[in-house]
């Protein structure tokens, strides 16, 4: 089986590397509205992974600046270390399906972890492939990870510039919430006035990102053949899933906006836009 690009790693290299001692598996299965599913982590998951709650580890509290705004350093360090993850080590995050491994990617990243990435197609590839799954929970040793800040976000009063300068800010959304259907997610409806819709499932297919041609072919579509700039959701947790998308297809730098449309559409001085941007 051909390996997917970096930062992905396939169910055929997990299977290879899953008993490696520098290696951590994380499990951040969780879907709006629901949030974290520590009970199917828990009835099945792949041997020795650990979980991790996206709402409580991954995220600071809701409020003003989103329902998931960035944890702090310090609140971040703690999560890692508790699941064990070193600063040196490789680590590879796993979900099923919702796109949420890849905010454990990104926030990793962000801290300065150099060897971090993402199950293609996620616990739903794994046992595809023929992978095993333990039930109950997994014993680790403390990690030394240790992030002080994270890089390569931007904030809302950043993203409002960026457009104004005719740069690419794409949504990660559904199409219908980013015309402006009606959701119970969003405090109002539309998107960013002169962002582009580009679902962050577009970079996938069934849950297996694209290949990078493809990925190119589609984003240069929407952008009239501009790089992506910046990338939003309703949360700032599938944007990350873009963003890795659009990194494994040669697109570097791309920056997240982590109050996404949950910070922009609860400020009433923020402008919004219901019509599609063409």
């Amino acid at each position: 089986m051909e390996q997917p690009p970096a930062p992905f790693v396939s169910p055929a290299w997990l299977m290879e590397h899953l008993r490696d001692p520098d290696l951590a598996l994380l499990d951040i299965r969780w879907a709006l509205p629901e949030g974290a599913d520590r009970e199917s982590y828990l009835a099945a998951h792949i041997p020795g992974a650990r979980f991790v709650d996206l709402d409580q580890e991954l995220a600071g509290p809701p409020g003003t600046s989103g329902r998931h705004p960035l944890p702090t350093p310090e609140r971040f360090t703690h999560s890692m270390q508790t699941a064990g993850i070193s600063q040196v080590g490789r680590v590879v995050a796993y979900d099923g399906g919702s796109g949420a491994a890849a905010r454990a990617w990104w926030l990793l990243r962000a801290a300065g972890h150099a060897r971090a990435m993402v199950l293609d197609g996620g616990l739903g590839a794994w046992i595809a492939a023929g992978g095993e799954v333990e039930e109950g929970g997994v014993a680790v040793e403390p990690g030394d990870f240790a992030a002080t800040s994270f890089r390569g976000w931007v904030s809302a009063d950043q993203t409002s510039t960026l457009v104004g300068t005719g740069a690419l800010v794409l949504d990660a959304r559904t199409r219908e919430r980013y015309d402006g259907a009606p959701s119970p997610f969003d405090p109002r409806p539309g998107h960013i006035p002169g962002a582009k819709s580009l679902p962050w499932t577009d970079g996938y297919d069934d849950g297996a990102v694209l290949p990078p041609e493809e990925l190119a072919e589609r984003t240069e579509k929407v952008g009239g053949g501009k790089p992506p700039a910046v990338v939003y959701c309703g949360s700032g947790v599938t944007a990350c899933s873009l963003i890795l998308a659009l990194e494994s297809g040669g697109y570097q730098g791309v920056l997240l906006y982590p109050g996404s449309w949950s910070e922009w559409a609860q400020d009433p001085k923020r402008l919004v836009e219901v019509d599609p941007a063409e």
